[in-house]
């Protein structure tokens, strides 16, 4: 049985009291919302946090709101209750369909947006228990000095695999996030760095308040994704698309790939060729085509990496047809 090391936890009513808490604990300290990646990452030895911060006592993460100019999501809203909530079924139905396709519904019950969207890089060689990644003298991601998705490489290979997270650049969101400094506003693209142990921008201090999408405003968006089974497992390939149209033909166009490398990955080459064009046939096979380029998957998930590169044109082709 693998259990959890032993930590200190705080249970703070404000957003101002939890970063108090977090400059006094230092740097060994996590915030948890859900829980549903930092626990079992706990566990396995890959984080192993001396405090914990939670934040479900706070009530302004766990509003969601419907603004002139933007929806409101704070971080810790429940994914569960982004997929029932009418309005943004109504509003968003492409950012819903990527949150019910989220693991299972006791854990969407539990996980939360801004967990998803913070959600670690993840690897074969990686994602495995204390014992099993010793016995490989660990990796460089933990422990280790070598990526063995590619010993020569420079860098962690582990992909970024949130469900919610192409599509929320689809449609445009940008993050908010808190430190004892004040906030700041970042396009949610700009949080994430192509590294999969320095994978995002956000500084550690820092606290993801809120998550907001600009009205839907003619956008459309829609989500495909590839896993082995049917429902559980994270993504080895995604497709968040979005499209906005203006006399039958698309006027703007954003197309992001997850689970192809340890940042999301704006396919702008394909954006480009669907600009000024009907949404068709033709048009969608061009922009699947010059789809598959950009995507360089490795052998860090499951199935083989050539055949999920092959994959990317036909996911992007299925979600464009979606849209059209």
């Amino acid at each position: 049985m693998m259990r959890l090391p032993k930590f200190r936890y705080f249970a703070p009513t404000t957003v101002r009291e939890a970063l108090r808490l977090r400059a006094e604990a230092g740097p060994d300290t996590a915030f948890v919302a859900g829980g549903t990646d930092l626990y079992p990452n706990m566990k396995r030895r890959q984080q192993t946090p001396a405090t914990v911060i939670g934040l479900a006592r706070i009530p302004p993460l766990a509003r969601l709101r419907f603004g002139r100019d933007a929806v409101s999501i704070g971080a810790a809203v429940p994914l569960s209750a982004i997929e029932r909530h009418r309005r943004m079924r109504r509003a968003f139905p492409g950012l819903v369909a990527a949150i019910q396709e989220i693991s299972t519904p006791p854990l969407r019950n539990m996980g939360t947006l801004g967990g998803n969207v913070l959600l670690d890089t993840r690897c074969n060689y990686y994602d495995q228990n204390a014992e099993w990644r010793q016995a490989i003298d660990y990796c460089m991601k933990k422990d280790g000095a070598i990526c063995w998705v590619a010993p020569g490489s420079p860098k962690c290979l582990a992909v970024q695999s949130a469900d919610s997270v192409p599509v929320l650049i689809a449609l445009g969101a940008r993050a908010r996030l808190a430190s004892p400094e004040g906030e700041r506003d970042i396009a949610l693209e700009d949080l994430y760095r192509n590294d999969g142990i320095h994978y995002l921008t956000k500084r550690p201090e820092e606290l993801l308040t809120e998550i907001r999408l600009p009205p839907p405003d003619g956008w459309r968006a829609s989500y495909r994704k590839l896993r082995r089974r049917g429902a559980f497992d994270f993504p080895v390939l995604s497709v968040g698309a979005a499209v906005r149209r203006e006399g039958g033909v698309v006027a703007e166009a954003r197309l992001v790939l997850g689970g192809v490398a340890s940042a999301p990955l704006r396919l702008t080459r394909a954006e480009e060729i669907l600009r000024g064009r009907r949404l068709d046939a033709e048009s969608i096979a061009d922009a699947a085509e010059a789809s598959s380029g950009p995507a360089r998957p490795m052998d860090n998930t499951d199935f083989s990496f050539l055949w999920r590169k092959e994959m990317t044109r036909r996911f992007v082709a299925s979600a464009l047809k979606g849209l059209a």
